[in-house]
């Protein structure tokens, strides 16, 4: 299990006096959100974890929240970033953003990530063991960008580009010879894919952090080819689709239906991936992959508590399986998680919580700290 908590470095700056200036202004600035809704706001905080792989991780995340020009009527635009360095010397850079032009005429939505980390591989398909086939580890370069036009009322439809390289790849020595089948798996020695599709979404939600009503539903697919260079030729479709209700002033029902469709020589590191703090939590990321995913995840919301203006509580519950088409999708695959977490409204002009959330299944259990809820 990797458990991740907030570091106590600011409490321990009060001990000077310069630092008990510095540390005093900016938690008043963090927790007393004094700027209008309209304002842009800067978010900095260390982080600390560890897990086996990795040993004690440091790490700094970021988050900058605006709406455009300042307008009141425009969309929150939102950037997160998340930098990482392991006592192991592995490192990582993590950049989310979803920006809204003025009026909404553009929707910009991506992300880009690279590290160097090791990633536990335990096969193909709902049945694969608990026991790590090997420990795969390399550079990972990924980089998504949507790029969208508003057509109409909440609706948007544009371009969608991908480029993803894994490269430097070796594989753990301990257990390397327990690793079957190594010639079959696409892409186990690295790849470069360029990937071009096309992306409809429909999305009436203002506040992408922490939606209270609304629906997003996102369709789209990306392409790779060897023609334009890349190393394989696979197609993979995507079908995203939230759902949010207000039952109360204060409590929010979200469910959310996910499914993506690899068609093709699909490299293993651009299988779907079961597990990790998006979907499925509670389960390594890529503890199950293949071709297919299918999953559900529904969770309620009380932000925050009638009884407390900025602390609150969400309760969980998912279900997964990944198989190699759809036809082959079975209820026996299906994987159940769920758990609940605490949620501290951080920016209350901007309706922003942190979340700290633990997650169960049947093979244990993980720790998440992070800003904004998980979809």
């Amino acid at each position: 299990m990797k458990s991740t908590f907030l570091i106590a470095l600011c409490f321990m700056m009060s001990y000077t006096t310069y630092g008990q200036g510095l540390f005093k202004k900016y938690f008043n600035s963090l927790l007393n959100d004094t700027l209008s809704a309209e304002k842009p706001k800067v978010m900095l905080f260390p982080t600390a974890s560890f897990s086996p792989e990795t040993n004690v991780e440091l790490g700094i995340n970021g988050l900058y929240v605006y709406k455009a020009k300042e307008r009141k009527e425009n969309r929150l635009s939102e950037i997160t970033g998340f930098t990482f360095y392991t006592l192991k010397n592995q490192y990582g850079l993590n950049l989310d953003h979803a920006i809204y032009t003025d009026h909404d005429k553009y929707f910009l939505l991506g992300e880009f990530k690279v590290k160097s980390f090791p990633l536990k591989y335990y096969g193909i398909g709902s049945h694969a063991k608990p026991k790590e086939l090997a420990i795969v580890n390399g550079i990972d370069f990924i980089l998504k960008e949507r790029i969208l036009r508003r057509l109409g009322e909440s609706v948007f439809t544009g371009l969608e580009l991908g480029f993803v390289n894994l490269s430097k790849v070796t594989l753990d020595n301990n257990i390397i010879n327990s690793f079957e089948n190594q010639d079959e798996i696409i892409g186990l020695n690295g790849s470069t894919n360029v990937s071009v599709g096309w992306g409809f979404i429909y999305n009436n939600i203002h506040n992408i952090l922490n939606a209270r009503h609304g629906v997003y539903s996102e369709w789209a697919f990306l392409h790779s080819n060897k023609v334009w260079g890349s190393d394989y030729t696979f197609t993979n479709f995507f079908a995203d689709n939230r759902f949010y209700h207000s039952v109360s002033e204060r409590n929010v029902l979200a469910a959310q239906l996910f499914t993506r469709v690899g068609v093709g020589d699909v490299p293993f590191n651009q299988l779907s991936l079961m597990g990790g703090d998006r979907m499925m939590r509670g389960y390594y990321l890529g503890r199950f992959r293949d071709k297919t995913m299918i999953a559900s995840q529904v969770e309620y919301r009380m932000l925050p508590f009638s009884f407390l203006k900025r602390w609150g509580m969400a309760f969980f519950l998912a279900t997964a399986n990944v198989s190699p088409s759809v036809k082959d999708v079975s209820l026996s695959g299906f994987k159940v998680a769920g758990g609940s977490g605490l949620r501290f409204l951080i920016f209350p002009k901007k309706d922003i919580f942190a979340r700290i959330d633990v997650a169960f299944t049947d093979e244990g259990s993980a720790f998440y700290v992070r800003i904004g809820e998980v979809f």
